[in-house]
Parts: structure tokens; sequence; C-alpha cells
């Protein structure tokens, strides 16, 4: 390969051969890497880039793999040529390669294909005539090029519109006759490119007149061209040919001249719109096609328009229906392109409409009153569109558009609809709107307002329907005339019903731009006699007013229409409509708020009844009420019999009648609201039960002649009824309908009727069991309805005693019976109750209940029991639907209360009935579901709370509430009256309360996981003491109480409650801790007994956190209270805690009980408690396997437990000693090993020596205070023996031989048990039984460090111990001893002389024979505190720099790692001494292979530099620059520690480098960036600080760097050639040019050549650029590749 020819220095031609072959690299990194360097170094010599390519590229891309990348690059070179670098000649032979290529194959359009037009198209940029005799070369009919050559002229058409349209004769020349030979597959190609030429001529025109390039042969031409396309391919089969021929001919059409246009339009025109039958894509080619003919035809400048209207009809009718892909296609992914052909479509319509304005009226009028689906909706889309731009032309044409708008208002096609809608709202802003027409236009609107097709709401034409309307109303002043007061009559007709919103809204907005608000309103509706009375409108729009959350703010809406309408209403009801209609704006105004109450419809349906009466006692106007309730008569034809609105309307009329005193209006009135009522539908139901109700507060009789005359006519169908079981369902659906009617009437006209009359009533309707006659009920709304009849009887007896008239209710037992029937599940009925139908029938059946319980007489036993039975089951009942259930719960425990206050003669009898309804209940407050705990809780509360305000009263003889100090001092007095009282007013005793039984039920729910369930049980305690505090005592209890000290502790509980009422976040352990300490105080004597009695189901419970805090308060009831025991309870309260042990699944909860029974002997007679311990020890080992025991044996827990307790382990003591000195050591021999069970085997046969040795045995695993006591003075040789012999049971284990470790180890854990280090025994468990090497030494770390933490005392019996265990043989216990010393000298600050033996020690077996002691050693060293570290410090470098050396890896990196460490405080003058002997070993561990010791050791360097400012500076700094550019270079390792390490080490050299560059690269994002880009960016950065500020430095860095050129890891190799390369680029120093400059360029091009690394192959070829556009390379720039030589060097290679 020859050099330049100018002599240049370096190989430039051979490295752009390099790179050129790197294009074809097997790695996309490396070819991508090189054509970016090829690009970029293009522009400095194309010529040379050039010559290089063309020379590969001679094979083709058959033997160059990336020919498209090789394309890429020449057509930028190509591009880059200067106009005088352009030889013709050699551009031809350039020409001549793409061409070759592209005509070496049928393919078209591959990458490679496209690349090489690239270079035709980039030479034609310089010489266009060349590059268009090389195509014209080939277009001749036989060459299977053809097409891409025609691409090719289509691609410099576009590239250069002018030189080409100069050309463009000659391409038409040898293109049109080849043009009938095209194939089908190759004529959108062809046609694409006439399209191409076309569009390039009109680019032209632009700044050049098209004359000067389209003579009379091109037009000849292109009218040759267009007649070939349109009479040939435009008549294909393929659909693809056609479609880009047309699209063509739509740019050539204002080519060609208007006689070929005129010609050809017959042919054209159908043509073109044969494509709209296609799919989206060809019908929007046609419609740009069409809009280009169309302009050309219409409105050319150089003559009249080519084609008449009549001409123009078939195109606008198939273009009608093109209108519907843009409404067809808004729900598909091909929105935008029916978008873009609509709008196209719209602008050919525009066209001929500017030509032929009235003509296209009549036309698109005409399609209107065919009535076809998709011309009707096309004409009216294009009427829509074409009307504000005709506006003039078509100004005389109004009254016809009007009337033919008006013929297509019955139209009911939902397309049609919307286009209609949308073209009235154009009409309307043009004012085509007036008179009546613009009425029915309206309506038109407010009719599809509330459209409703095929029981579908079409929400988008309801929308344009509302948008529009309010647009109108809003914005177009001139349409009042038209909707005022003509909106008036759209609220009434029922079809318009769901559009009132949108009326109510237009309605407001025309009252508020009216200025005389008042006169105007009333004369506009007196002018008209349509409009509806004011009577229609109150009662259409109350009505309407039923759905407080109806669409579109319906309610406000309406409230806001009557607020402006109360002109044309009496008078005096504007004053209360101002102050009545905004409160009731104001409740439904927040939708999401209205939401969250469930009762809602129910109280929005009060006020609007509220609203209607008080509007009429305001109004008090007979007559104009009379015609009102003959307004709200009409109404029911408004409504279906299905529609809630009815029951509401109902209402109306009802509270109406209420004010009227014609009975015989009334009687014809209530006729017609039965009549009228579908009371199959509950809602309606209710409504006219309601309704009657209100009509019987002054026509009771009336009412009731009505019902009696309902219930005799369905009464003779009782047997029907029965048969009807058998044959029809319906017609028994229907009899329940009417009898759930009759009963709600008969309860509410029993509720609203005057209290003075009602009794008679309620006795003949239950007294003569007319009532029965409704019961034959099946449906459950029909139940329901009998329920809350029933319900409404008592409650009408209620309402009478409260107003003084009092009367029992005659059989109410029996009522009560059929309640209970009626909330039963009927399982032998055909029709089934849904599980919410039931569960709201039994939620009415119980607040039924609760009011028939509530009259008088009182309940029977019988009847009583009955009830408690049927009801309290539903405390169980799963919490689905929770405000369902929440109801009914709610509505059970109101009876329960009911019961409480009924039942019982006295107190005594109340307390009874109160303790057996709890004790039914307790079930469900101990229960595991967290809802029925809070149900009983709940319960449990109320009836307390009832029974203190039933029985107690709580108040004190001077009208105190409360504890209070009179009632203390009467609390005592009480006593000695007791006696005096008559049996009749006894009251409960406190120990018929049975107290400490039931503190114990509910005081574990009082550390309950439910905040509400402990809220609840808190008061519930509270209760019983505040109720037994007020209760008398009998005169056999010995109580004991402190009576001051007990209302304290009342008093403090109290206070627990307030908080928790008023912080539901507070502490729950400290809440009951608070509680338990009042309890603990209030008990008596007996209570505490009994509760301690009962405590085992306490402890027991499902709840953990309960059972905790039943453990928790019976320790402290035993701890402040256990010396009021006596024998017989110790031994019975152990029994109960013994069985709780047992009982108790989970091992927490039982070391809790266990801690409770230790309590129980520390604070008793431990005698008696150790006796019932090991008696039941006994007793199971007699009876049962107790190793085998599931979850453990219980009764050694609680050996467990005494061993953890003080004084309660004193008898342990001298079995845990033996047990201690009977622990085996195993020494390390394979035959040493003693069996583990032979100890245990010889105890079998004695059970109370075996229950002695278990509880022996488990002295350590008890962690107790006697274990740390024993042990104390023994501390340090245990846990050194046992730390030493880790060692070697391990080496035994890796051998194998696991028993002598397993047993060591459950030693080593009993000893953590024993001396309550948990977390020891945490560390043990955790990686004792792994045998890697580093996985025990570490254990034996953890745990000095543990023991260094917990007992800093025994640090110096265990250190003193392991010193001397460093000189033992055994490897493994020197590891041993050196992994705990090398911990413990972490807490060395009180050794004293001790620490001087252990540093000794260490330093002397740092040259130990094993790894491990030698690192172990050394990093206890540096493990000292700081302080020592200090002094020690000089001994500890020197023993590190000795270790830096070591041959073992792991001794290297622990000795890099402690020098960190040791720098970090160490001083200068330690420093200095070994400050160079550091930085060499520091740079030789830079290029270890272990990551982490290259990490460390950059890091550790970096740490070296605050030493480098004293007397070393010179000699360190002369280091930090031989380290220098390794650490450049590995700021971009593999490894992201060596990069973290080596930026950190950059920053902290930086300011020894003595200028400000380095500073601020150190500052820059691109060093911490992890991104090759940002890398590469900061190596040429410093690289331009290396050549401006350290000049005298480079030749030391470029060896390094080049050194790195061989390393063995890849990435630091690209990053050496990156850095190197920018050094040289960078510099201006002629030496370094002439030293570097071609060595490196040498070693680039080898690497690139020969290197197996991707990264180093792509990183060399941008090296090469940098190099090559670097000014020392600028002499290469005129180099050319010597083509003889290359060609015979190419030659050679093929021979070889």
């Amino acid at each position: 390969m020859a050099s330049s020819s100018s002599g240049n220095s370096i190989p430039a031609p051979e490295a752009v051969q390099v790179l050129v072959s790197s294009l074809a690299d097997d790695s996309p990194m490396v070819r991508e890497a090189s054509t970016a360097t090829l690009k970029d170094i293009a522009h400095l010599n194309p010529l040379l880039v050039l010559d290089c390519c063309s020379t590969v590229s001679r094979g083709g891309r058959r033997r160059y793999g990336n020919i498209a990348g090789l394309f890429q690059v020449m057509s930028v070179a190509i591009r880059a040529l200067d106009k005088d670098d352009v030889d013709p000649h050699y551009m031809a032979k350039l020409a001549k390669i793409a061409a070759s290529e592209i005509i070496s194959t049928k393919e078209l359009n591959a990458d490679w294909q496209r690349a090489a037009s690239s270079v035709l198209v980039a030479l034609g940029l310089h010489l266009p005539d060349l590059m268009m005799d090389e195509i014209l070369l080939h277009l001749s009919g036989s060459n299977s090029a053809l097409p891409a050559m025609v691409q090719i002229l289509a691609d410099f058409a576009s590239s250069d519109a002018v030189q080409f349209t100069a050309r463009l004769k000659s391409v038409l020349t040898r293109v049109l006759p080849i043009l009938g030979n095209v194939k089908d597959i190759h004529r959108p190609i062809f046609a694409n490119a006439f399209k191409s030429w076309c569009q390039a001529c009109w680019q032209y025109s632009v700044d050049f007149p098209l004359y000067t390039a389209l003579d009379g042969d091109v037009m000849s031409f292109l009218n040759s061209a267009f007649e070939l396309l349109l009479r040939v391919w435009a008549t294909s089969r393929d659909l693809k040919v056609r479609v880009s021929t047309v699209e063509a001919l739509g740019q050539m059409v204002g080519l060609v001249t208007r006689t070929q246009l005129k010609s050809a339009l017959p042919r054209l025109v159908p043509t073109i719109l044969e494509l709209y039958k296609k799919d989206h894509d060809a019908a929007f080619v046609a419609s740009c096609s069409l809009h280009n003919l169309l302009n050309a035809s219409l409105l050319s400048e150089s003559g009249p328009p080519l084609m008449d209207f009549e001409d123009l009809t078939v195109i606008l009718s198939t273009l009608l229906p093109v209108v519907c892909i843009h409404n067809d296609s808004k729900q598909h992914s091909d929105f935008s392109v029916g978008l873009k052909t609509y709008n196209e479509v719209q602008h050919c319509f525009l066209t001929v409409g500017q030509v032929y304005p009235e003509d296209m009226f009549v036309f698109l009028l005409h399609k209107c009153r065919l009535k076809e689906e998709p011309l009707t909706f096309g004409a009216l889309s294009v009427l829509k569109h074409l009307l504000p731009r005709l506006s003039e032309a078509w100004h005389a044409k109004r009254p016809l558009l009007v009337e033919s708008v008006k013929n297509l208002l019955d139209e009911n096609n939902l397309a049609v609809c919307k286009a209609l809608s949308e073209l009235i709202v154009v009409m309307a802003s043009h004012c085509y709107l007036v008179g009546p027409p613009g009425e029915l236009f309206v309506e038109y609107l407010v009719r599809h307002c509330a459209v409703n097709i095929g029981g579908v709401c079409p929400t988008d034409l309801r929308e344009i329907c509302e948008k529009g309307l309010l647009l109108i109303t809003v914005t177009i002043p001139e349409m009042e005339h038209v909707l005022w007061p003509f909106l008036l009559k759209m609220i009434i007709p029922r079809i318009y019903t769901d559009a009132v919103a949108t009326v109510c809204r237009c309605i407001s907005e025309l009252c508020r731009h009216k200025h005389t608000q008042s006169d105007t309103i009333l004369s506009d509706c007196k002018a008209r006699f349509d409009v509806p009375n004011p009577e229609d409108l109150f009662a259409r729009l109350v009505v309407l007013l039923h759905n407080p959350l109806a669409r579109e703010q319906l309610v406000p809406q309406i409230l806001t229409v009557l607020l402006h309408l109360a002109s044309l209403f009496p008078k005096n009801i504007v004053v209360f409509w101002q102050d009545e209609i905004p409160k009731m704006k104001a409740y439904v105004s927040d939708p999401e708020d209205l939401k969250q109450d469930p009762s809602y419809q129910e109280t929005w349906d009060d006020m609007v009844i509220n609203f209607v009466a008080e509007s009429l006692d305001v109004i008090q106007d007979v007559d104009w009420v009379i015609s009102l309730g003959n307004s709200f008569a009409k109404q029911y034809e408004l409504y279906s019999s299905e529609d809630e609105h009815s029951a509401l309307l109902h209402r109306c009329l009802g509270i109406l009648l209420q004010k009227v005193h014609d009975r015989t209006y009334v009687h014809a009135k209530i006729d017609l609201m039965y009549m009228q009522a579908n009371i199959a539908l509950p809602v309606n139901r209710l409504g006219l039960a309601k309704a009657m109700g209100l009509v019987a507060a002054s026509h009771l009789d009336t009412v009731l002649d009505k019902l009696k005359d309902i219930l005799d006519t369905v009464g003779d169908s009782i047997f029907k009824r029965i048969m009807s079981f058998f044959s029809d369902s319906a017609k028994m659906e229907e009899s329940d309908d009417v009898h759930a009617a009759l009963a709600l009437m008969y309860g509410y006209a029993a509720k609203y009727a005057p209290s003075t009359v009602i009794e008679a009533r309620i006795d003949a309707l239950v007294g003569t069991n007319m009532l029965s006659r409704l019961l034959n009920v099946r449906h459950p709304t029909a139940k329901q309805a009998v329920i809350t009849a029933i319900d409404l009887l008592g409650q009408a007896v209620i309402g009478a005693a409260e107003s003084g008239i009092s009367f029992p209710l005659k059989r109410r037992d029996m009522l009560l019976d059929y309640i209970l029937t009626l909330m039963g599940r009927d399982d032998e009925d055909g029709l089934s109750d849904s599980n919410l139908e039931l569960l709201h029938t039994q939620s009415l059946a119980l607040s039924a209940c609760t009011t028939l319980v509530s009259v008088e007489p009182k309940l029977t036993t019988e009847t009583r029991n009955l009830v408690l039975k049927a009801t309290l089951g539903f405390f169980g009942l799963p919490n689905d639907p929770p405000d369902v259930m929440d109801g009914l719960i709610h509505n059970l425990i109101t009876l329960l209360c009911a019961i409480l206050v009924t039942s019982g003669e006295d107190g005594r009898s109340r307390t009874e009935q109160l303790l057996h309804i709890l004790r039914q209940i307790d079930p469900y407050v101990s229960s595991s579901v967290e809802y029925q705990r809070q149900r009983g809780c709940l319960a449990a509360y109320e009836m307390l709370h009832k029974f203190r305000t039933v029985c107690v009263g709580g108040y004190c003889s001077l009208g105190c509430q409360g504890s209070c100090t009179h009632s203390r001092r009467f609390d005592r007095a009480s006593n000695y009256n007791f006696s005096n009282l008559p049996s009749a007013f006894v009251s409960p005793s406190r120990d018929a309360l049975c107290i400490g039984e039931r503190i114990m039920v509910y005081l574990p729910r009082c550390a309950d996981t439910n905040s509400e369930v402990r809220k609840t049980s808190a008061q519930i305690v509270d209760l019983f003491f505040s109720v037994s505090l007020s209760l008398p005592r009998s005169s056999n209890s010995s109580f004991g109480l402190d009576i001051e000290l007990c209302y304290t502790a009342l008093s403090a509980l109290e206070d627990v409650i307030a908080i928790l009422r008023s912080d539901a976040s507070l502490d729950p352990s400290e809440v009951f801790n608070r509680v338990v300490s009042s309890v603990c105080v209030l008990f008596t004597k007996d209570e505490l007994v009994a509760a301690l009695h009962v405590c085992s189901a306490a402890i027991c419970d499902k709840i953990r956190q309960s059972a905790e805090g039943a453990i928790q308060s019976v320790i402290e009831f035993i701890t402040k209270r256990g010396k009021e025991l006596n024998e017989a309870d110790i031994s019975r309260t152990t029994q109960s805690l013994l069985s709780a042990v047992i009982h108790v699944t989970e091992k927490y909860l039982r070391q809790e009980t266990l801690h409770a029974i230790s309590s129980l002997a520390e604070n008793t007679s431990s005698r008696i408690v150790f006796g019932e311990v090991l008696a039941a020890a006994e007793r199971d080992i007699a009876t049962k396997d107790v190793s085998r025991l599931r979850g453990g044996w219980p009764i050694q827990d609680a050996f467990h437990a005494f061993s953890q307790h003080a004084v309660l382990s004193c008898s342990f003591l001298d079995h845990v000693t033996s047990i201690l000195n009977q622990t085996p050591v195993f020494q390390g021999g394979p035959g040493k090993g003693e069996n583990p069970n032979i100890f245990g085997e010889s105890l079998e046969e004695d059970n109370v020596l075996h229950a002695a040795i278990t509880a022996l045995t488990a002295f350590f695993r008890g962690g107790g205070k006697i274990g740390k006591r024993a042990v104390e003075q023994s501390y340090g040789s245990v846990f050194a023996t046992l730390v030493l012999h880790l060692g070697t049971c391990h080496c035994l284990a890796n051998s194998g031989q696991h028993e002598p470790l397993r047993a060591l180890l459950v030693a080593f854990n009993a000893f953590c048990e024993c001396v309550g280090d948990l977390e020891m025994g945490k560390i043990v468990a955790r990686d004792s039984e792994q045998n890697e090497e580093d996985a025990w030494i570490g254990l034996i770390g953890d745990l000095a460090g543990c023991i260094s933490i917990k007992r800093p005392k025994e640090i110096p019996t265990i250190c003193s111990i392991l010193c001397k265990s460093l000189d033992r043989s055994p490897k493994y216990m020197r590891e041993a001893a050196a992994a705990a010393l090398s911990e413990f000298v972490r807490f060395s600050d009180s050794l004293g002389s001790l620490l001087e033996q252990m540093v000794e020690g260490l330093t002397r077996h740092v040259s130990d024979d094993s790894p491990n002691v030698r690192r172990l050693c050394l990093r206890g060293l540096v493990q000292m505190p700081s302080v020592h570290v200090v002094q020690y410090t000089t001994q500890i470098l020197s023993v590190i720099v000795a270790l830096l050396d070591d041959p073992d890896e792991s001794v290297q990196l622990t000795a890099v790692s402690c020098l960190l460490t040791v720098l970090a405080t160490s001083s200068t003058d330690a420093v200095e001494p070994v400050l160079l002997n550091l930085s060499v070993r520091l740079r030789n561990l830079q290029i270890c292979m272990n990551a982490k010791i290259r990490a460390n050791a950059f890091a550790a360097f970096g740490a070296l530099s605050k030493y480098g400012f004293g007397p070393q500076r010179d000699t360190f700094l002369e280091q930090v620059h031989a380290a220098f550019p390794r650490l450049v270079l590995h700021l971009h390792d593999d490894d992201l520690g060596v990069r973290r390490a080596c930026r950190n080490t950059f920053k902290s050299i930086s300011p020894l480098m003595e200028f400000n560059g380095i500073t601020a690269l150190a500052n820059t994002h691109r060093l911490s960036s992890d991104h090759r880009a940002d890398y590469e960016d900061f190596l040429r950065d410093i690289a331009r600080q290396f050549t401006q500020h350290m000049s005298s430095r480079v030749d030391t860095y470029m060896g390094s760097i080049i050194q790195a050129f061989e390393a063995p890891w890849p990435v630091i190799q690209a990053n050496a050639i990156y850095l190197c390369s920018s050094v040289i680029a960078s510099s201006s120093d002629q030496h370094i040019s002439a030293l570097y400059h071609s060595q490196v360029f040498g070693m680039l091009m080898g690497k690139i050549s020969r290197s197996t690394d991707a990264i180093v192959r792509a990183t060399g070829s941008l090296a090469l650029g940098l190099l090559l556009k670097s000014a020392n390379s600028s002499s290469w720039k005129v180099a050319r590749l010597d083509t003889d030589s290359s060609g015979r060097e190419t030659e050679s290679s093929r021979r070889q």
C-alpha cells in the first residue's frame, strides 16, 4: 500500500481503508463507530474516503458485508466535495459503481439499494448531467433495474427541484417509450415518480416561470404520459397501481393542457370515483386528486370551467356518502385518515360551490329530500360546512332551506339527527330561525336532548343538542324572541322529561338577560294562550325534583327556574321562595357529599313535601289550591306506573288534600291516587301509603272507609289465593302487592292520624283481627310492608302515650309472633328471598319488635324467650353488605335493651335477665371475627348503659349525676336503709352482677386489635363498676374496699375513656395498663378470686393482643393483691393457669402465661406453685412421650420460666451448675465423640427424676437471672471455651462429622438463653451451621461484638484467655482466637496493660502460617479505638506495608482495606516515612485482577493525597503523576466499585495538580456519569488539559497510556486508545506529534484489525477519526489513494 502523494507522515489512506473495512465488522457497535468516523472525516478529505470506499466496493455486496453503510459514507463524502474537487471522470466511476450494484439485482427498496441510490442523488447535486446520463443508460425496457432508476430520479426531483425540472424533458424522452412495457408490480414506482416530478415542477414555478421549463415537447410528453396513465394504468386490476396512478394524475392535471384535461375528464372522473369503494387510505388519495382536478377544471384563470354542474352531479353524489367515512371512523384507529378525507371532500364541495352556488344549493336540498341515510347525512354535513362560507350567495334561499330542513325533522336515523342538529345551530347563528319554524327547530333540539332510541340513549346526539340549545340561548340575542316563552311549553310534555334540565337552564339564562323581570315575564306568558298555566308548571317541576342526583344538575336548575318564575304565582309566595329555595339548593349542591348519607333520598323527599306544604300555607288561596290539585292529578299521565316520580306525586297530592276541606273532592282524589298507583313497585307503594297517611291527618274516616273498601274487595279472594299456589304465581304476587299496600296504608294512617281518635281505630283493626287478613303474604317486599305497618301501629300507640293518651295495644304478643314469622326464610316457598331482601326484612322486623316490646302490656316470659331465641343469632351474620348489617345490628341491640327495660319486676330480676343475655352474647364478644366482637361489645355496652339508667339512674339524692361525693355518702348509708324498702323496689346486689366473671370476659377486649372494640369494652368495665358502687352490698360478703380509693380508681378509668373518645390514636398498651390498674383496685376479694378462677378462657382468647392483655391483667392482679389469696385459691389459680398453658397454641402467649405462673409463685407460696407444676410434669411424663408433643411440652416451658426468675430459680442452681460441668466438649477426634442420649436414657425409668432433670436441662434455655448469676464468675472461661471449640468443630464438620458441631451449638444456644442475650442467640442460630470458612469466622466476630456491647466487663477475662490461645498448635483454634480478639479489640478502651499484650500478640502473629490468622490479626490491630490506633499507627503501618505484598489475595484485600481505615486517623509524622512505599505498593495493586482490591487500592491512593503536602510532596507528586493516567483510564472500569473509587480519588488528587482545569473537570457531571459518551467527552477534556498545562509530563503519560493498550480488560484498552488519540489530537507540540502520532496510528490500525473485542475495535475507529481530524494530520487532507498499488495489493490478496 502506498503512502500519500504529499509525503504525509501518517498512513492516512491505510487508516481510512481500515475504517472502511470495519464497516463490514460483525459487531453492530463497530459498524456504527466506523460509519460515524468516516462521516465525520469525509468533509476533510472526501476524495480519499471515496477512493477507499470505491476500492472495496468493487466486489459488490457479495464480497462486502455492509455495502449499505459503505454507500451511506460515499453519499456523505460526495455531498462534502467542493466544486473544484469534483472530477467528472472520477464521479462517473462512482456512479458506475453505485449503478452497477443497483442493476445487479431485481430487489426493490433494500437498505443497500436505497444507500446506492443516495450516492447517485448526491452525485446529481454536483453533476446532474452525469448522474442523468448514468441513469438514462439503464432506462430501457429490458433492464431489471429500471424501477430503481426511476425511483432515483424521483428522489433527485425531491432533493433539487430546480435542476431536475430543467432536465425533465430528457427524463420524459427516455421514460415515455418504456412506460407501455412496465409491469404492474413496478407501476406504483413509476406513478410515484411522476407525482414527484410534477411536484418538482410546481416547486420550480415558485421561483421561475413554469413555461421556461415546460416547452411544447415537455407538454406533449406530459400529455402522452397523462393519457397512458389514465387509459391503461388507472384501469389496472391492482389496487395499489390504481391508487398510485390516481395520485400521480392528481398532480398532473394542472400541468397538462386544458384541451387534454377536458378530453380526459369523462375517463378520469370515474377512475377517481371508483377508488371511493375501497379503503380509507384510497379514499383519501382520491379526495386529494379530485380536489386538484376540480381546482384545475373549475378555477383556472385561463378559461371558463371545463365542467357544467350537470357533469359535476355524479362527482358530488359520490362524495356525499364519503362524508360518512369521518363519522364512522371516529371510534376506530383510522380516525386521522378519515378526518383528512372528510376535510378534502368538504374542500371539493366548496370549490364547486364557489363556481355554482345556486346549483349546489339545489343539489344539496334535493339530496336531503331523498331521505336516504348516507346522502342525507352527507348533504346536511356539507350544508353545515358551506352555509357560513356561501352565506351571501345563499341569502335569498333561506325560506327554501328552512322548509327543506323542516321536512327532515321526523327523520330517526342517528347520524342524520346529529347532522341536522348541528345544521340547526349553524342556521340559528345566521338568523335562519325566526317565527313558528324557529320554534319547530328549537323543539327538535329539545326532543333530542331527551332522545331515547330503542331503549338506548345516544349520548353524543344528546350532547350535541344540549350544547347547541345552550349556545343559541347564550350567544345569539336574536333567538330570545323565539325561545321565550316558548321553552315553557317544553317542560310539560312527557317525552321531553329528560330534557327538562337543559330547558330549565336555558330558561334561567333568558330570565337573567331580561331587564324587567316580573312584568316582562308575566306579560309574555299572558300574551300566549299556549303557554302552560302556573299550576301545571309548579306541579310538573315539583314532581321532577324527586331525584337530587339527576344528571345535568336537574334539581338546582328546576329550583332556579321556580325562583325566576315566582312572579307567575300568587304574590305572597315570592318572599318565601327567596328564603327557602337557596336552602334546598345548598342541600343538593355537593352530590358526592350527599351520597355519603344513606337516607338522603328520604330526607330530600321530605324537604320537597314540606316545601309544597309551606308554599300552600303561604298562598292561602283555596281556588288556587284546588286548581293545583287538579294539576297534580293530571300529572299521572306524565309518568309510567314504574316511574319512581309517582311516589313523590302521591305525596304531593296527599299533602295538598290535607289542606282541602271538601270531602267529596278528597274522596275523588284518593280514588284517583289508588287507581293510578302501581302497588307492585315498593317505592310507589310506599309513596301511596304515605300519601294516604297525609290525607288521614285531616280526613281519617274518609281514608279508613277507602281502605275498608279495598280490603273488602280483596277479602273474598283468600280461597283464590290458596288456589294460586297451584296455578298462577303472578296472581299470588298481585295479591301480595295489594295486601302489602293495604298494610302500609293502615300503618301510615295510624301514624299521621290525630291521637285523640286513634285508639278506637287501632282496637278495631287489631281487636277484630282485621289485620290478620293482611298477613298472608309471601314476597319479601310484601313482608316488609306488613312488618312496617305493624311497626307504625306500635309507634302510633307510643305517640299517643307521649301526647298524654295512654292505652295498651291489644294482642301485642300475637303481633310479635306475626313479625317473627314474617322475618324467617320460607324454604318451602317457590319464591326464594334473596339474602339482601331477607336482611332488610329482618332489620325491619327487629325495629318493629322493639316498638311492640316498648308498649303496654309488659312481655310475658314465653314471648320474651321466643324473641331472644329468634334474634340473638343475628350477631353472627356475615358483615355483607356493611350498611345493611349495621342497621340490623343496631336494631337488634335496641331490641335487647327494650327487653331488658320491660322485663322483670325489680332490679334483681332485671339483673338476672341482664346476665342471661350477656352470657348468650359472650361467644360473639370473644369471637375470632372482628365484626362479631364489635357487635357483641356494643350490645353489652348498650344493655349495661340501659341497665344503669333503669336500675341505678346515676343520680344522687341532691340531683348530681354520675359519681360525686354525695352519692358516696348516701351509698354508705343505703346499707342501713335497705331492709326498710318494699320488695317491689329492691335493687340488685353487687354480688348478683358476678363482676369478677364478667370483667374477665370484657377485659381482654380492652386490648383488642380493633379500636372501637377497645373503647367499647373499656366503657363496659367502667359501667360495671359504676353500677356496682351504686348498688347495696350483701350482708354476708366482706368487701374490704377503701371506698375513696375505689372512687379514685373509677375516676381514673373514666378519664381514660374520655381520652379514648377524643383521641383514637392513643397507645393501646398505655390505655390497657390504666384500665387494668383501675380494675385491680375496684375488685373485691371475692371478685378477684372469681376472676382468677376463670382466667383460663380469657388467656385462651382467639385474638393474640387480647390474650396478652388477659395475661398482663392476671399478673397485675397477682402482683398487687396476691397476698390476699389462701392456699386453696393459689392451688386453683395455678391449675387454671396451667390449663391455659396447655391449651394456648402460640408460643409467645404460652411464655407470658408461664410468666404469670412465676409471678403467682413469687407473690404467694412458691412451694404450692412448684408442687402443682411438678405434679403436672410427673403426670405428663408417665402418660405421654413429652419429646414428641406437638408444639413442645408446656411444662418444660414452665421450667424455663422459673429459670428466668431471680427468686424462683434458686432451687435450680445446683442442677444448672451440674449440667454446665457435664456439657461435653469435643476435641476434634472422630473417635472421641460421645452419644448425647446416654445420659437421658439412664433417667427414663424414674418419672420424678426425669422431671427434675428436664427442668435443669432447660436452665440454659431459660435465660433467667439465675443463669446470669451462676455463670457470673466463670462467664469469661465459658464463653472462651465455646468460642475456641467452634473452630475445631467446624473443622470436623468439614470432614463430615456434624454431630460435635450440633452438640456444641446446643450448648451455645443454651448459654445464650441462660445469660439472656437473645441477640447472641440469633447470631448463633443464623450462621452457626454454615461450614464456609468466612462464615464461621464471621460468626465468631459477631459473637465477640455482641459480648463486647452487652458485657464489656467480661472482655478482660476473655481476652486474656484468647491471647494465650494464639500460641496453641491447632490452626483452627488460633483462627478462632484471632477472629474473637480482632473484634474484642474494638472495645479495648478500659483494658489498660492488657491492650499492650493483645497488640503484641496480634503483631507477632501477622506472620502466622495461616492466611486467616494474618488477616484477622491485622484487622484486629486496625479495629482498635481510634485513640489507640494513633498510639500504634507506626507499628500498624509497618505491618500493612509488609502485608500489601502478601501472596494471598484475601490478606492483600484486608491490608488495603485496613490502610484506608488507618489513614483516616493517622498523623503526617506516622505516614511520611512509609508514604513512598505505600504509594508504590498501591500502584502495583491497582492492576490487580480482583476488583475489590483494585477499588480499594485506588481509594487508598486518594486517601494518601492529604499527606502529599509536606517534605515528601515532590516524591509523592511523582507517584501521583505516574498513577494519574491509570486512574483516568479506570474511571470507566467495568466494575462499579472501581469507578466510584477512581472518581473520589480523582477529586482528592486534583488539588495536587496545581492548575484549575483538573479541579473544574472534577466537578463536572461527566466525571460521575456511567454513560460511555459522557466518559469520552471527559477524556477529550482532560486530554486538552494534559497538552495545555502538563506538556512536560505528556511523555510520561503517553508511555503509561500506550502501555495500557495491552491491559487485561478490554474496556481499559478502549479507554487508553481513546485517551491517547485525544491527547495527540489536541496537542500542538510537534515533538509529541513526531514521537507518538505515527506510532499510535499504527497501533490503532492493528487493534482495529486484530482485536477480538468489539469495544476495542469500535473505540479504535473513533480514535482514528480523532487523529485524522486533528490539526497535526492536516497534511492528509490532500492525500489520495495510490490506485495502482492498491489494485496490485487487492489482486494479490485475491490470488492468495
